[in-house]
């Protein structure tokens, strides 16, 4: 089952949070019963033979900070994808944040994928390692959107920066309200070494764990969302990295990433303008 199949199916500088976390059941909803949630909050998403798994938010958000914490599938999780994102309604013209956990063969390092659609268009995609073993532990994974970027940190580490270049005629998310989203599937076509590696469904199920859900956002339901709405994402200290943090991410470039769309010349002849600028 593809991700969109999905959706319907389911209808920092230190980052502090402004919020408590939330309750699941109170920000998100799912219909599959492939998603088991405990007494103590946690979630589970399940992924076998018979059905992929996911949630959604009961809300959509326009501005502000998404951050869940995520134990990824164990073992041999190659073929599988764990995805969580933002989307707004309209596919054809959606605007979209994603995190995209690449499964792997056992002992290989998890790759975390991140893409921004605007206005429907989308290859921008950036790969890195984690540093880490994500299957050991539970580590949090958070967006930060604000009129003038989009930050993806793993903890408290920037691993990508997506800046508002409307002056150049780029697009970027600034009008669609996005729901948020995460999703475990089977996506062997793609995900594991170009869709050589493919799903051992002997190793089913295939489970993934979630946690403390924070959803420090603007509900796009309030009519308050806009660049003068006095929250803490649209104050200066958050309008760039600091110097710290910029330094985070240039470590994380060099020691980290593994593809970046901006110097994928046989993708893109004439190198995007946003990269040039960066």
């Amino acid at each position: 089952m593809g991700r969109l199949a999905l959706c319907v199916l389911i209808a920092t500088m230190v980052i502090v949070s402004q919020a408590a976390p939330g309750n699941f059941n109170d920000l998100f909803t799912s219909n599959n019963d492939h998603v088991k949630v405990d007494g103590s909050g946690q979630v589970r998403l399940v992924l076998d033979h018979q059905s992929a798994a996911g949630f959604a938010s009961k809300n959509k958000y326009l501005f502000g900070r998404v951050s869940m914490q995520i134990k990824l599938v164990p073992g041999d999780s190659a073929g599988t994808v764990a995805a969580y994102y933002m989307s707004s309604d309209d596919y054809r013209t959606r605007d979209e944040i994603d995190l995209e956990f690449l499964g792997n063969t056992s002992g290989n390092p998890y790759i975390l994928q991140t893409n921004v659609y605007a206005n429907g268009v989308g290859n921008r995609e950036q790969r890195v390692y984690l540093w880490f073993d994500p299957t050991a532990d539970f580590h949090s994974y958070s967006i930060l959107w604000n009129q003038k970027q989009i930050v993806f940190f793993v903890d408290s580490t920037p691993i990508r920066v997506f800046k508002n270049n409307q002056d150049m005629g780029l697009p970027f998310p600034t009008k669609q309200s996005m729901g948020v989203y995460s999703s475990l599937w089977n996506a062997d076509d793609w995900a594991t070494r170009g869709g050589l590696v493919k799903t051992d469904w002997s190793h089913a199920p295939f489970i993934a764990s979630y946690k403390n859900f924070d959803l420090d956002a603007c509900q796009a339901s309030s009519g308050s969302c806009g660049p003068n709405s006095g929250k803490w994402w649209d104050s200066s200290a958050w309008q760039a990295l600091s110097p710290s943090d910029a330094g985070k991410l240039k470590w994380v470039k060099k020691n980290y990433m593994i593809y970046d769309y901006c110097t994928d010349s046989a993708r893109f002849p004439s190198r995007p303008a946003e990269c040039a600028r960066d």
